[in-house]
């Protein structure tokens, strides 16, 4: 069993987004990068696989030099191969994006040839949606997305999701792509062996030219927000009847 996981290097926003002057980027200079949650689970979920069926799982990025990082965290998780697919930085659509991984999937230079291709249901910055599914389109092969549960017996695929209080269950052969959700698995932590493995490891790298898809960014915005103001009623003693009368009036006393 061949696997290929597709991982985006994405910025770990946890306080205030901000945008750069000239509204075209996230302002990344006091955040790091990590890989979409969702696609930590797809490297979690096809080593797993792979620990129960046998095979390799490589793992696949485009993006940037320092898109490599991501690519070492996979290996130290379990990956056997990484490949970057460097680009000079620029943002690439969803369709120039597929198209490389479909041409990475087709590469006939003595790699393997895949079983399985993994994604996140959606990147963490874009959320599109459609990387996953232009790539099954593509080559012809099944696509089942955001799915929460996969087992495979004798090159047969039963895929799990959730919609709308009930689970589908899709049933269908290998080759396939399937796109996968946070919380299908519970990512392990590299092991300092795996660490130091990763850090050794050869990144196989191809350079594809750049297109764009026919979309323009005009500019980001950051949603505007509900300001909230405090209100000091008073200090000690003093500010017990704006406290009794405040809490008149939201109903809370009898």
């Amino acid at each position: 069993m061949e696997i290929l996981v597709c991982v985006k290097r994405v910025p770990q926003v946890g306080g205030k987004i901000v945008v750069t002057a000239d509204g075209q980027d996230v302002d990344t200079r006091m955040s790091g990068f990590a890989m979409s949650p969702h696609e930590e689970c797809a490297v979690e979920e096809a080593i797993q696989i792979t620990e129960r069926l046998g095979g390799g799982v490589s793992v696949l990025t485009l993006g940037p030099p320092d898109a490599a990082e991501q690519l070492r965290e996979a290996l130290a998780l379990g990956a056997g191969r990484a490949v970057l697919l460097e680009t000079d930085g620029r943002e690439w659509g969803p369709v120039a994006t597929a198209d490389e991984i479909v041409a990475e999937a087709r590469r006939d230079d003595g790699g393997p040839g895949y079983d399985l291709l993994l994604l996140g249901n959606e990147a963490a910055d874009t959320g599109d949606y459609q990387v996953g599914v232009r790539v099954a389109h593509t080559l012809g092969w099944p696509c089942a997305t955001g799915i929460k549960g996969i087992e495979i017996t004798d090159g047969t695929v039963r895929a799990r999701r959730e919609y709308r209080g009930a689970e589908e269950l899709f049933e269908f052969g290998l080759p396939a792509v399937i796109t996968v959700k946070e919380g299908i698995n519970l990512p392990r932590y590299p092991s300092l062996p795996g660490r130091l493995r990763a850090k050794r490891a050869v990144i196989e790298t191809h350079q594809p030219r750049w297109r764009p898809d026919g979309l323009r960014k005009q500019a980001l915005r950051v949603p505007a927000t509900e300001r909230k103001q405090a209100t000091v009623l008073g200090n000690g003693v003093d500010a017990v009847p704006a406290l009794v009368t405040l809490l008149g009036e939201m109903g809370v006393l009898p």
